[in-house]
């Protein structure tokens, strides 16, 4: 089943990370945060809400539909003075127009309903300031689908289970579908770019299967049964590459992600 934001047990899914410096280095290449009013939208447990607080901005926001994902965004973010959060819909915050400088969203647009993004970026557009930028972080079919290696883990979820493909491929728009709707709400200086971000660091095999069982900041493992997903790691621990980690070598985890930046 998919995942339930709005679960209990799920309050701390997206707030245990710490964003990786792979990450900050990609957003600085792009803009300068210090002292920029930000707003994080689908911010969920507050883990890149904390990072561009931490990259100097004068405030940020973070919006989620989920007062479950705001809790643990809270949790997380306990003691930043720059951060707040507001629930709210990515599609009609509700916030002030033309406020922020800099606008996030960071693995958000999977989620929305099919005709959505449009509106999803209309929104942001009302938000921005002019001169503004909005940077959109996703996964297209392409990132997705890449073959599994040692560190490219999600690639060996569509091996074991290519059920799994279908569904992943129709929740992710291309590329060109988010440049070019980006350009019809009137977004200027548009472009995408690819990113390797390290996702965690594993000490070892024990380590990366206990986050797998645990389905952590994975929405796609909720699509697993719980006699699926101790299939897949059983799995993983038969690849080569993973058996022969004994040796206390870590297993650096990453995601290929596509990265938009528009400007207003």
């Amino acid at each position: 089943m998919p995942i339930d934001f709005h679960a209990a047990e799920n309050r701390l899914s997206y707030a245990i990370r710490q964003a990786d410096s792979s990450w900050e280095t990609a957003i600085s290449d792009m803009v300068d945060v210090k002292g920029k009013r930000v707003l994080d939208i689908g911010c969920g447990g507050g883990i890149y809400t904390k990072a561009l607080a931490e990259m100097g901005a004068a405030s940020v926001t973070g919006v989620d539909s989920s007062k479950t994902m705001l809790e643990g965004a809270i949790e997380n973010c306990r003691g930043y003075t720059n951060i707040d959060f507001v629930t709210g819909n990515a599609l009609n915050t509700g916030l002030l127009a033309e406020r922020y400088d800099l606008i996030l969203e960071r693995a958000l647009i999977h989620h929305l309903a099919p005709g959505d993004l449009r509106t999803c970026f209309v929104e942001a557009f009302r938000l921005l300031r002019f001169g503004g930028m909005l940077i959109v972080q996703d996964r297209t079919p392409e990132d997705c689908l890449l073959p599994g290696s040692k560190s490219h883990i999600r690639g060996y979820f569509f091996s074991r289970y290519p059920r799994l493909i279908s569904y992943e491929v129709a929740r992710r728009p291309r590329s060109e579908m988010v440049l070019q709707t980006l350009r019809q709400v009137g977004f200027q200086w548009t472009e995408d770019r690819k990113l390797w971000e390290t996702r965690a660091i594993y000490a070892n095999l024990d380590s990366l299967t206990a986050d797998l069982l645990a389905r952590t900041g994975r929405s796609i493992l909720h699509e697993l049964t719980d006699n699926e997903l101790q299939d897949f790691v059983t799995y993983i621990a038969y690849i080569e590459e993973y058996a022969q980690n004994d040796d206390g070598t870590e297993i650096v985890e990453q995601d290929r992600w596509t990265v938009w930046s528009a400007v207003k």
